[in-house]
């Protein structure tokens, strides 16, 4: 399900206060991997332009899906939405050359993850935090509500700021603000997170259950 792989591992890995640098590697790689097309669009419009670039992101995209595919034999929904989102969006700045398009793709993808956030509190057992993090930490049924409307106003608020650096900033600006400014509020988020859940770390370590 879409609620089970969004966002990916990666995001739940600082919340535990046990794991090893063994762990940590293929987390940093994944989230690499993740990251590829955005390095490669940013790198192609330093080199090039918006068109180039976003032709190049959605090349990046199928890569990035099939790289996966061959690896594990399954599909991460995560991709596969990205993929269609960015050739939807792509396609459309493309073939009607308007760089308007791709820049609402970082809008419409946060968006997406807040609603589908924010819809796990009525629909289920567990809201997508607690799935996607029950593994690493036991915390009680509050925080992990409070968690999830966290992480559903963050990606709210980023697709708001992705589309107001859009409209008011140069092409260069929102290029960087997406490259730097959302990955960078990204782990900003992520680490603040940790910091908030680190006293249910000492709960879990000591007694090996939640407070």
């Amino acid at each position: 399900m879409l609620s089970e792989r969004m966002p990916n591992d990666y995001y739940a890995r600082p919340f535990s206060a046990t794991h090893s640098f063994r762990h940590e590697r293929p987390a940093r790689m994944k989230f690499l991997f993740d990251l590829f097309p955005i390095i490669l669009f940013y790198a192609a419009y330093q080199l090039y332009d918006i068109y180039v670039a976003t032709a190049v992101a959605i090349a990046a995209a199928v890569a990035q899906t099939g790289l996966f595919w061959l690896k594990t034999r399954r599909f991460e929904n995560m991709h596969l939405i990205t993929l269609g989102i960015l050739i939807v969006f792509g396609g459309l700045t493309l073939i009607l050359r308007d760089p308007i398009f791709i820049k609402w793709k970082p809008t419409i993808v946060n968006w997406l993850f807040g609603i589908v956030f924010i819809g796990s509190h009525f629909i289920g057992e567990r809201t997508i935090a607690e799935r996607l993090m029950s593994k690493a930490i036991t915390v009680p049924a509050p925080v992990w509500s409070r968690l999830n409307m966290a992480w559903t106003t963050f990606f709210l608020l980023t697709g708001a700021l992705n589309i107001y650096v859009a409209y008011n900033y140069s092409e260069e600006t929102w290029v960087n603000f997406k490259m730097f400014g959302i990955i960078g509020l990204t782990l900003v988020f992520v680490f603040g997170q940790a910091f908030y859940l680190s006293r249910y770390m000492e709960v879990v370590e000591e007694n090996g259950q939640g407070k």
